[in-house]
C-alpha cells in the first residue's frame, strides 16, 4: 500500500481517539456538578459541657425541587434541631446554580457523660440521597474563661453625689453570649445598671469581644458616713458571676452659728466685756473636727473665746461657746457689727473637707454707768450752787 494512503488512514483514527479521550475527562465533572449534596464550613468542632453549636448547611441539588433533611446520631440528652428562616424546618428547596441553606443547632447538656458524637445529616431528593458526618467533641478545657473587671471595685465620695462604676465583660469563651446585669444595695439606695446598648436590656456579646457594664448608685438625701457594698450579678449565657463594689461615703461637711435665743444683738458698755453664748451646729453627715473660732471686728475692739478650737463636732451636734466682746473705751455709743466666724478643718485621710459659717451680729455700745453718774453729779452740782446763789443774794 503506498505510504500516502496510509497516513491518510491514521488521521481519522487520531482524531476520533482525541475526542473519546476529551469526553472521558468530562463525564466525571458534569457527574460531580449534578450530584445531590450537603456541605458544612466546619464539620469538626470541640465544645464545653452545657454548650450549644450551630453549623451552617448548604445544599446542592442536580434538578431543582424539595430535598429533604434529618438529622441522627444525637447521644441521649442532646438536641439536634434544622433551623432555616427562624424556623424548624425538615427539608429546603434548592436548583442547579441555586443552592438551599439550613443551620444545625446542637445542644449539649452540662452532664453529658459523652466525650465525642458523630451526628450525620442526610439529604434526599427522589432516589438520590447524600450524607454529612458532623463531628462534635465534648471537652471542658474549650469554653474559655468569661471575665468581669473593674479598675476601681471601690470609690470613696460624699452622699450628694452620684457613684458611677464602669465594668468590663470579657467574652474569652468560644461562642456568642447573651449578657445581662443586675445590681442591688442598701434601702433607700437608687442602683441602675446600663448596658453598651443604651436602653437594652441585654446584649451579645461575640466570642473573644468585651462589653461595658456601668453601674450607678446614687445614696439617699443625708446617708450617714461609712462603707457600703452593693451586689452585682453579671449574666453571661447560663453562667452568672457574682461580685461586690463598695462605696465610702465621706459624708457632706457643713456647720452654721447661732444663739441661743436666735438673737443677732447684743449690747455692753465700752471698754467692758460683755459676754455671748454661740451655738456651733454640724449640719452635715460627717464629723467636723478642729473648729476654729475666729472674729472682725471694729478696731481696737476685742473679741476672745473660752475654746479658741472645738476638737469635733459629731452630725446634727452642737458645742457652745462663749464669746467676750469688748469695745474700745473710746467707743461711743451707737450699733456696731461684730462677725463671729467657725471653721473646720479638712482631713485627707477621712475624707472631711473645710467646711466654715458666719455668724454677723449688732453690738449697741451704751453709755457708761460712770458717765451716767457724773452726768448725775453734774446735774446736782449745778443745782446746789442755784441753790446757794439764791439763798445768799436773793435777799439783796
Amino acid at each position: 500500500m503506498p505510504t500516502s494512503l496510509i497516513v491518510r488512514a491514521r488521521r481519522p483514527a487520531i482524531a476520533l481517539a482525541a475526542a473519546a479521550v476529551l469526553l472521558v475527562g468530562l463525564v466525571p465533572a458534569a457527574t460531580a456538578a449534578d450530584s445531590l449534596a450537603v456541605t458544612t464550613p466546619y464539620p469538626s468542632i470541640a465544645i464545653a459541657p452545657g454548650s450549644n453549636a450551630s453549623f451552617d448547611l448548604t445544599v446542592t441539588a442536580p434538578t431543582a425541587g424539595t430535598v429533604d433533611l434529618t438529622v441522627s446520631g444525637a447521644p441521649t440528652g442532646w438536641k439536634a434541631t434544622l433551623h432555616g428562616g427562624g424556623f424548624v424546618v425538615t427539608s429546603v428547596t434548592a436548583a442547579p446554580g441555586k443552592a438551599g441553606t439550613a443551620r444545625l443547632d446542637v445542644d449539649v447538656p452540662a452532664d453529658t457523660t459523652a466525650t465525642k458524637a458523630t451526628l450525620t445529616v442526610e439529604a434526599r431528593q427522589g432516589s438520590q440521597h447524600a450524607n454529612l458526618a458532623i463531628t462534635v467533641g465534648v471537652d471542658a478545657a474549650v469554653a474559655g474563661d468569661i471575665k468581669v473587671t473593674t479598675s476601681s471595685p471601690t470609690l470613696t465620695g460624699s452622699s450628694d453625689s452620684p457613684f458611677t462604676f464602669d465594668l468590663t465583660l470579657l467574652n474569652g469563651s468560644a461562642e456568642d453570649q447573651t449578657v445581662s446585669a443586675t445590681a442591688t444595695g442598701p434601702a433607700g439606695w437608687v442602683i441602675e445598671t446600663k448596658l453598651a446598648q443604651a436602653n437594652a436590656a441585654s446584649t451579645i456579646v461575640k466570642a473573644g469581644a468585651s462589653t461595658t457594664i456601668t453601674v450607678t448608685a446614687t445614696p439617699p438625701t443625708g446617708a450617714p458616713a461609712g462603707h457600703t457594698d452593693l451586689d452585682v450579678t453579671v449574666t453571661a449565657g447560663t453562667k452568672a458571676i457574682p461580685g461586690k463594689l463598695g462605696i465610702d461615703i465621706t459624708g457632706t461637711f457643713s456647720l452654721t452659728l447661732a444663739t441661743p435665743n436666735d438673737l443677732v444683738s447684743a449690747h455692753g458698755p465700752a471698754g467692758s466685756g460683755t459676754t455671748q453664748q454661740i451655738l456651733v451646729k454640724n449640719t452635715g453627715t460627717g464629723s467636723l473636727t478642729n473648729v476654729k473660732m475666729t472674729s472682725s471686728a471694729p478696731t481696737n475692739w476685742k473679741v476672745t473665746f473660752d475654746q479658741d478650737t472645738i476638737p469635733t463636732i459629731a452630725p446634727n451636734a452642737d458645742a457652745t461657746v462663749t464669746a467676750t466682746i469688748t469695745p474700745t473705751g473710746e467707743a461711743v455709743t451707737g450699733d456696731y457689727k461684730v462677725t463671729i466666724t467657725g471653721a473646720s478643718a479638712a482631713d485627707q485621710a477621712s475624707g472631711a473637707t473645710a467646711a466654715n459659717g458666719d455668724l454677723a451680729m449688732t453690738f449697741t455700745v451704751e453709755t457708761s454707768p460712770i458717765w451716767l453718774l457724773a452726768g448725775f453729779g453734774l446735774i446736782v452740782a449745778i443745782l446746789a450752787g442755784l441753790f446757794y446763789v439764791f439763798r445768799t443774794y436773793g435777799r439783796r
